[in-house]
């Protein structure tokens, strides 16, 4: 079962390195797993406590920065006047602890079932609170990131004009006219904020995505073959994230789709997840159903449909209020025992 799933999944031993990532906070989350499973005993039915406290990675210690740090440039001897990018340049951190995080609602989702079956109510109603915490902090990540605090945000600005626009009334009918310039000052700096925001939240209301979740996809530049298992409208990183991957530079810039893909550990295992422009991607002419590992691949998806593309779980497609894709059913041909399942 899919939300079942160890997080021992996440750690995926690649060239004597495993690679992963310690969260911070998280450790404030398993506090209350550690507890619960001392009095419920099923720690041993679900480890992600152990896991949280060992998922981390060795070997090379520049594999993966941690978040909020400045990302350097790994060409600081290029004598060129041009820096040169390579893959790297599009890891994302926060695309990495995003996908983690989605996994520990999961997981925690399971445990709460669990508890349920097992009759430990108690237990149960704490791990629900913990998954309500969770989730809370989790939708107030979203709406930051993806566009609806914007539409909230906008129509908080447009209450606050129509009270300036009233205070700017009354100081005109007082000829009270410095503080008029200064309210009236404000109120064009409000307008320009709300249409902003307004401009935000639209986008991400009428995203069209040429890739869909689950799809395999290759990358123009790089080479690398990869799956998609999330979407922005817009590029969503930090600003110091965007200059190292030179995103000024693309012909749609950041205005563009950028997609979270998981790359495959044989072509490049040291990336990981990256953080991709819509255009910096294309879709193979025919159907792979060639090999693909990732150790996120278990969790985010139920297995690979007739065409070689991923079929992402229900509660993926309910992140990104995304449809379920269905393959389409070619004729058979006259040696065909008959048709695949999607």
């Amino acid at each position: 079962m899919v939300q079942g799933a160890s997080l021992t999944c996440l750690a995926a031993s690649v060239n004597g390195g495993v690679y992963g990532l310690i969260i911070p906070h998280w450790r404030r989350h398993s506090n209350l797993l550690r507890k619960t499973h001392a009095v419920s005993g099923f720690d041993s039915q679900c480890p992600l406590h152990h896991c949280l406290q060992g998922l981390h990675f060795m070997g090379n210690p520049n594999t993966l920065k941690r978040r909020n740090l400045r990302v350097e440039a790994g060409w600081l001897f290029n004598k060129g006047g041009e820096q040169e990018l390579d893959a790297s340049s599009e890891r994302s951190e926060s695309a990495n602890e995003d996908i983690l995080i989605f996994f520990f609602q999961l997981d925690l989702a399971t445990r709460v079932q669990y508890a349920l079956n097992v009759e430990q109510y108690d237990i149960a109603q704490q791990l629900r609170n913990k998954l309500t915490e969770v989730e809370g902090e989790v939708i107030r990540q979203q709406e930051a990131k993806r566009g609806s605090s914007s539409k909230s945000e906008a129509q908080d600005k447009a209450i606050s004009i129509i009270r300036l626009r009233a205070d700017l009334q009354n100081a005109i009918e007082n000829e009270n006219y410095a503080v008029a310039a200064e309210l009236r000052d404000q109120i064009s700096e409000l307008e320009a904020e709300s249409l902003a925001a307004s401009a935000k939240a639209l986008v991400y209301e009428n995203a069209q995505y040429a890739f869909r979740l689950g799809q395999k996809v290759k990358h123009k530049t790089f080479g690398y073959q990869a799956v998609v298992c999330g979407m922005d409208p817009i590029c969503c990183e930090s600003s110091s994230w965007m200059e190292t991957a030179q995103v000024e530079k693309l012909a749609r810039g950041s205005s563009q789709p950028f997609y979270q893909v998981l790359v495959d550990v044989h072509e490049d295992p040291n990336l990981l997840v990256a953080y991709v422009p819509e255009e910096n991607l294309v879709a193979p002419e025919k159907p792979d159903m060639g090999r693909f590992d990732h150790p996120y691949t278990s969790f985010l998806f139920y297995g690979m449909d007739a065409a070689g593309d991923f079929i992402p779980i229900k509660q993926l497609r309910e992140k990104y209020n995304r449809p379920r894709h269905e393959v389409p059913m070619d004729p058979p041909d006259d040696d065909s025992g008959g048709g695949a399942d999607a």
